[in-house]
């Protein structure tokens, strides 16, 4: 991850861009990408022979693609993205261009230390991963989605083990799928997989099963939980341990199972469970009848119902709150332990929490502008787009990467003058 405390937090305000000089030079810009600590922004341009290629701070690449796609900054600033021409797809680190090249890529994902990087791959026929500069020696029919573990040096996808025939119908019901860590196959199959996870030391995986036509359940390293339930969704570990956490439904109703058991009463439905960062409170979205939903931390709902939407919860660094944002009568906003803000927005971004956890800020759509909002008040200036704000290491302070009039600035911006 990037180091914050090496950033510049003193200057108030850089003028890194301007956009509106990039659409009248380029017949098209796309993915505006800003780097995590706001002193670039990348963008896909179309040029007038109708080419491709990345732009930074204003200045294009001179190698041009027939498409170009997925940019993203690495913490030391470096471009990454994928590229395709003369029929094939090759991955770039800040304009290298890999050597090895590809017949599609996607799912470009960096490790957790920002050092590496990971992608889904076809060669051929057959789908894989790559993960720092090694591709997997055995491929498969098909590979969806990509987990990296926390160490940043192995794998995992769902894998296609048996190509099925276009017209045959009951080959839905054979068990040809399963996980693939580092390219090795689960000896166990089942009828669908979703929803791998690593766990916290690497050692181990977890997913999401099907085994039956109505029965699904969880497997860690192949192995099915004992129980089987009615339908389960994404698991997760219990940090610093290898438990696996998941929503479940049962006869009773959906609840929260550790190892195949349940540990939560019954609701009618459950979903989206995180730990706190101390790892002893689980919170996760749940609907105590149909389409009334609020959130219960450790089996316990607040005492407030959203009739229409609430999204994955997030705790607090002090692991004493909770957050989510909420939909109630088709309008947006945070709710904190249970109390919503009083503004209401057309569209609201996940909560962020100070590092000292006493305050809450989002971004927040309004009437076409885009705005900071601080425990439920609106700041003072309105953009026509915004990225997540950042906070400095001692919490004072907002990094805002932002467009305004047309242009992308970086600023810096002391809480208490929002």
């Amino acid at each position: 991850m990037s180091d914050l405390a090496k950033w510049d937090w003193d200057t108030k305000e850089k003028l890194v861009a301007d956009i509106n000089e990039l659409k009248e030079k380029f017949v098209d810009i796309r993915e505006l990408t800003p780097s995590d600590d706001g002193e670039k922004i990348a963008s896909v341009v179309l040029t007038e022979d109708k080419k491709f290629t990345t732009c930074v701070n204003g200045q294009a690449w001179e190698e041009t693609f027939d498409r170009v796609w997925s940019l993203k900054f690495n913490p030391d600033n470096q471009l990454l993205c994928f590229v395709y021409r003369n029929y094939e797809w090759n991955f770039v680190v800040e304009h290298e261009i890999s050597e090895e090249a590809f017949d599609y890529l996607w799912n470009l994902t960096l490790t957790p230390n920002g050092k590496g990087i990971a992608f889904n791959i076809k060669v051929g026929e057959e789908y894989g991963a790559y993960i720092n500069g090694k591709r997997w020696e055995k491929l498969f029919v098909d590979a969806r989605d990509l987990a990296v573990s926390p160490d940043g040096k192995k794998t995992a996808s769902r894998v296609q083990t048996k190509r099925k025939g276009a017209v045959d119908i009951f080959a839905f019901w054979e068990k040809i799928w399963t996980i693939a860590v580092d390219g090795n196959p689960w000896d166990n199959t089942f009828l669908a997989v979703w929803g791998v996870v690593f766990s916290p030391d690497s050692a181990h995986v977890a997913t999401a099963v099907r085994t039956d036509q109505a029965q699904y359940t969880i497997a860690l390293d192949g192995k099915a939980w004992e129980g089987k339930f009615g339908l389960v969704w994404d698991p997760i570990f219990k940090p610093g341990s290898n438990d696996v956490i998941a929503p479940v439904r049962t006869p009773k109703g959906w609840t929260l199972a550790m190892n195949g058991k349940p540990i939560w009463g019954n609701f009618y439905q459950v979903l989206h469970q995180k730990y706190s960062p101390d790892g002893q409170k689980i919170a996760a979205v749940v609907a105590p009848k149909f389409t009334k939903w609020t959130v219960a931390v450790d089996g316990t709902p607040w005492n407030i119902i959203f009739n229409e939407a609430v999204l994955a919860p997030v705790f607090s660094p002090d692991s004493k709150k909770v957050a989510a944002v909420v939909k109630d009568n088709k309008r947006w906003t945070i709710a904190v332990d249970g109390t919503p803000w009083g503004e209401k927005f057309d569209n609201i971004w996940d909560p962020i929490f100070t590092p000292d956890s006493d305050k809450v800020i989002a971004k927040a759509e309004r009437n076409g502008k885009y705005y900071i909002v601080v425990n439920g008040k609106i700041g003072k200036q309105g953009y026509e787009h915004l990225w997540n704000p950042v906070f400095s290491p001692d919490g004072s302070k907002l990094l805002i990467r932002c467009i305004d009039k047309g242009k992308y600035y970086r600023r810096v911006v002391p809480i208490s003058e929002l």
